[in-house]
């Protein structure tokens, strides 16, 4: 009851916060109703370069760092990226003094994306849109002042007399001029004069580059204003602009009113009409942002209260203590200043605002989509789900340990973003998905020739040595299955899913917890048990996988099955009694090796073993399945059931269910030891 009538009061209060902030949209953004318009670039005046896959790098992550910033900042902002490298990038942009938020970050967004399609293999450029600038270089031009080349755009309405038009013209922005550089310092002024007559009233904008000095600024606005007389005389609105600052006059309001800029220099005029038109909208404007801040801060009191039963999910974290910042090198608590991040608007416009028909998939922490970076680079998108508490831990692991990671069989992170709820992994797009697609499926599991099976195991098993012995953080994986093991398109394994990874000191072998997570049918006793884990945990998901791809069935459901008994205890059975090739999938009939797979049997066995200490390390593994002539040890017998008993089904379940894929394939689960 309670609950109800809080959810009708959030709905309430949620419909009108859309009423107010229709309104408020309505009465201030008229002006600023259309998308951004592309002005102009300067691309005309350089050559294509061959650029290095560094730079193309670096200049990847600096165009997704200024649209992601424009979101939060005032309107402006500059950043670099490899200073002390030949491949450093240096980019900066500046959105109109009457834009900001939003629509700023839309026309930033809009320029970074379509400036390597109007530029391509440049060093640097620079693009303009009616409401901001883009530009980006190798050498660090911040603060440098740039008034060549620059671009002249006359209007396309011719004035009636034409010298006293340009006279009033010209004295009125330099009366803007001096209130953007002196009076307000703000380096940009906007406003509006009659010019007398039936004329009617005339708008004018400068606005300079926000890294320039006032100075700088007053000479870049003069030498742009002494082009007009030469371009634009006889008409009656005219803009001109270069890299550093630009001006526009005409007989329209081409600009939104806003409270921050300073007050519009005063000019002698017949009709000051408008003025009190101003301070009404602005009073409108005021008491409307104040009603939805109250409103929101309504809003956020009842959410925390109705969230607060949840907050226990959060009380048992992971120990690593990470502060959530979307944006690179802010401090020393960032995620991974390494790892660049994508802005979400890119990843909603790539995967159609996370449509259906984009989905790869769906995990235990969220659903996986499909989507492109800016240079159409194909990428897989893992989404957090909101409701998942231990998915938060993940997320952490992820950019924490993945990022770091380099090696052929382990699947890299390349990039993240947590921007509003979101948080989002951005991973190669590995395009045969996963191991479990093709393993458990009739007809896909005919692509899988042994050669390709024994390939993948080869693989797996080089990955895990990395993790733990290899890498500069011993690491272990805790849910290594099937479908965590993704495919590209070479059917080469590349481990993934790092949310579960936990890693260990120096010296230290193994560590307890009491919340066991992972998957039934691949974790190690002790670990399911009794809360111990450590490399040999993942030694024996390996055992586990190894078996599973000879066997072409899932241990989870293999009790299911015609047999009656996990794959763990048919495998070992058949070992017993010397007739370990019946544990084969069918579909390879005679086109493997005998001996081989009898080996891998065999090492599959050894990995398996109920006491931790006689399973070998993958280092081990990895040497027996490189060689032919190693004598390997006698197996003892495996665990043959973790957390469940395992009967024979009477024979009506057997024949209905004999066809089942999975019972159990929970992503993350917890058990509390006694």
């Amino acid at each position: 009851m309670m609950e109800t009538k809080l959810t009708t009061t959030i709905h309430g209060l949620f419909l009108w916060f859309f009423l107010l902030s229709f309104f408020i949209s309505f009465t201030t953004t008229r002006a600023q109703s259309s998308s951004p318009n592309y002005v102009g670039d300067d691309c005309k005046n350089s050559t294509e370069e061959s650029l290095t896959s560094g730079f193309k790098t670096n200049l990847n992550s600096i165009l997704s760092w200024l649209s992601s910033d424009a979101a939060t900042s005032k309107g402006y902002n500059h950043t670099a990226i490899g200073t002390a490298t030949r491949d450093a990038v240096y980019g900066l942009y500046d959105c109109r003094g009457d834009v900001t938020g939003t629509f700023c970050q839309f026309c930033v967004s809009t320029a970074a994306s379509d400036i390597v399609q109007h530029c391509p293999n440049r060093s640097s450029a620079v693009i303009w849109y009616n409401y901001c600038i883009l530009r980006y270089s190798n050498h660090d031009f911040f603060g440098n002042l740039t008034i060549t080349p620059s671009w002249q755009f006359p209007g396309t309405k011719n004035s009636t007399n034409s010298t006293q038009e340009l006279q009033k013209a010209e004295t009125y922005m330099q009366s803007l001029i001096k209130n953007a550089t002196v009076e307000t310092n703000l380096l940009y002024a906007m406003g509006e004069f009659n010019s007398g007559g039936s004329s009617g009233e005339r708008y004018g904008l400068v606005q300079c580059s926000r890294d320039l000095t006032s100075d700088q600024c007053r000479q870049c606005l003069n030498a742009m204003l002494d082009q007009v007389p030469k371009c634009c005389a006889s008409k009656v609105g005219w803009q001109v602009l270069a890299p550093s600052c630009l001006i526009k006059y005409d007989d329209f309001m081409f600009y939104k009113i806003t409270t921050s800029q300073g007050p519009s220099p005063s000019f002698n005029s017949a009709n000051n009409k408008g003025t009190s038109k101003t301070k009404t909208l602005i009073i409108i404007i005021v008491s409307v942002l104040v009603a939805l801040v109250l409103l929101s801060c309504g809003i956020y009191f009842l959410w925390r209260k109705n969230q607060s039963n949840n907050d226990a999910l959060l009380s048992e974290t992971t120990p690593i203590s990470i502060h959530y910042n979307p944006y690179q090198g802010q401090g020393d608590d960032s995620l991974n200043a390494d790892l660049p991040t994508i802005p979400l608007f890119w990843i909603r416009q790539s995967t159609n605002n996370f449509s259906d028909s984009c989905k790869l998939g769906e995990g235990g922490f969220g659903p996986v989509y499909k989507g492109s970076l800016q240079d159409g680079t194909e990428v897989a998108i893992k989404r957090l789900s909101k409701t998942s508490g231990q998915g938060l831990d993940e997320f952490k692991n992820e950019v924490i340990f993945i990022a770091k990671l380099q090696h052929r069989n382990l699947v890299r992170l390349l990039g993240c973003c947590v921007e509003e709820n979101e948080k989002l992994l951005i991973y190669e797009y590995m395009s045969n998905s996963s191991l479990a697609l093709h393993l458990f499926d009739m007809e896909k599991r005919k692509q899988l020739s042994w050669k390709v099976r024994m390939n993948i195991i080869k693989g797996i098993a080089r990955g895990l040595l990395y993790l733990h012995e290899d890498s500069r953080l011993k690491i272990i994986h805790r849910d290594m299955k099937a479908s965590n093991v993704l495919l590209d398109q070479d059917m080469n394994p590349k481990i993934s899913d790092f949310g579960l990874a936990r890693t260990f000191e120096k010296g230290q072998n193994e560590e307890n917890t009491r919340r066991v997570m992972g998957t039934y049918g691949y974790m190690a006793p002790e670990y399911a048990m009794e809360g111990l884990y450590s490399v040999k945990s993942d030694v024996f998901s390996f055992g586990v996988l190894l078996l599973e791809i000879i066997a072409g069935k899932r241990n989870s459901g293999f009790y299911l099955s015609d047999h009656g008994q996990s794959l763990l205890v048919y495998s070992w059975k058949l070992w017993c009694e010397g007739e370990c090739l019946e544990l084969v999938d069918p579909i390879l009939e005679n086109t493997y090796i005998r001996n081989e797979v009898t080996r891998c049997i065999h090492i599959g066995l050894l990995c398996v073993q109920e006491d931790a200490i006689d399973r070998p390390t993958m280092s081990t593994v990895v040497v027996m399945l490189a060689s032919e002539t190693m004598t390997l040890p006698n197996p003892n017998h495996p665990a043959f059931s973790v957390g469940r008993k395992f009967g024979k089904e009477d024979e009506s379940t057997s024949k209905t269910s004999k066809d089942n894929i999975s019972v159990n394939e929970v992503s993350i689960s917890n058990v509390f030891p006694r």
